[in-house]
């Protein structure tokens, strides 16, 4: 029966298997940034909060986008187990950094995925991981923005309160 479900896919049991690797990785990267939120949330960064719930929910959208490509094209979409997520901390600062290194992650996936549809000859896949390709240069220049942050406003005296201060403007001019 599998047999004859794929026959009647383009979607190669490999690539399939990629993008529901990426389905999980985006929901991951979802939880994180939750846990992240309520970091913030308890740490008195209120901004930084709903920033992070803010990418919490882009990322459970990129999740369903490609769960739902999978079905589209005929393969199985796999609902993720998601494991645990770190819950705290070391400072304000590791936050964004933690962010930035999973914003990393995130695309150096999404590459291995672009690469392997061209391989495979599968230019739908291609084609559709094109926005996300794209999608992933804002994310990782608003991470690493937040980030310099730190280095440029500094942490001591009211620095910190600047800086969340500033984070609601990069999570709101996208």
């Amino acid at each position: 029966m599998r047999d004859l479900l794929r026959a009647r896919t383009s979607l190669k049991e490999e690539i399939e298997i990629l993008l529901n690797n990426q389905v999980k990785m985006e929901a991951e990267a979802s939880a994180k940034y939750l846990a992240m939120a309520s970091w913030c949330d308890r740490n008195g960064f209120k901004n930084s909060a709903a920033y992070f719930l803010k990418q919490s929910d882009e990322e459970r959208g990129h999740m369903l986008k490609i769960f739902n490509y999978i079905m589209t094209v005929g393969g199985t979409a796999v609902s993720p187990e998601v494991p645990a997520v770190k819950q705290e901390y070391a400072s304000f600062r590791s936050v964004f950094e933690t962010a930035l290194q999973s914003e990393i992650s995130v695309t150096q996936s999404i590459n291995r995925i672009v690469t392997q549809s061209r391989r495979e000859e599968d230019y739908a896949t291609e084609n559709f991981l094109q926005w996300f390709v794209n999608e992933q240069i804002e994310e990782e220049d608003n991470a690493r923005r937040a980030v310099e942050l730190f280095d440029v406003i500094g942490e001591e005296g009211t620095g910190r309160y600047q800086i969340d201060k500033a984070i609601a403007k990069i999570g709101s001019e996208e």
